[in-house]
């Protein structure tokens, strides 16, 4: 059963430390328990639904790299039931040197009767620099 945090950043920085832990029992209760959720990483497909979600971590956490994950905040919209955070995250994973380029991630959550939780967790690579080719069907940036 999730578990109750109150306030979105309560839920936002167990959802980081479960990932650095790589502890899908935490992950599990930050989660909303609906069917509702999905989650995007870069390279897969859309993960949607509690099962499928929670399936697509466990494959992540299987791998044997260990990551540390540094978050800083870009942006916070806040309702008095909802709140959408957009953060930059930097992660470093065991036995690499350094870090590769950050992630742009959008972090959504929906207060209940039982407190905050993570509804939508989707990140994605830096925007190529300005003057890229776009990939075919996509129009230039402006």
């Amino acid at each position: 059963m999730p578990a109750a945090f109150a306030s979105p950043q309560d839920v936002e920085d167990a959802f980081y430390d479960a990932i650095e832990a790589q502890d899908l029992q935490t992950l599990g209760r930050l989660w909303e328990a609906s069917e509702q959720i999905a989650c995007l990483l870069p390279m897969k497909p859309l993960f949607i639904g509690r099962q499928a979600v929670l399936a697509a971590w466990e494959r992540l956490f299987d791998d044997d790299h260990h990551l540390d994950i540094e978050v800083r905040h870009l942006a916070w919209v806040e309702a008095p039931s909802l709140a959408i955070h957009y953060v930059e995250e930097r992660a470093t994973v065991s036995g690499q040197p350094q870090g590769g380029p950050p992630l742009y991630a959008t972090n959504i959550y929906r207060q209940g009767a039982d407190g905050w939780h993570l509804i939508l967790h989707q990140n994605a690579p830096m925007p190529p620099p300005p003057g890229l080719v776009p990939p075919q069907g996509m129009p230039p940036r402006a």
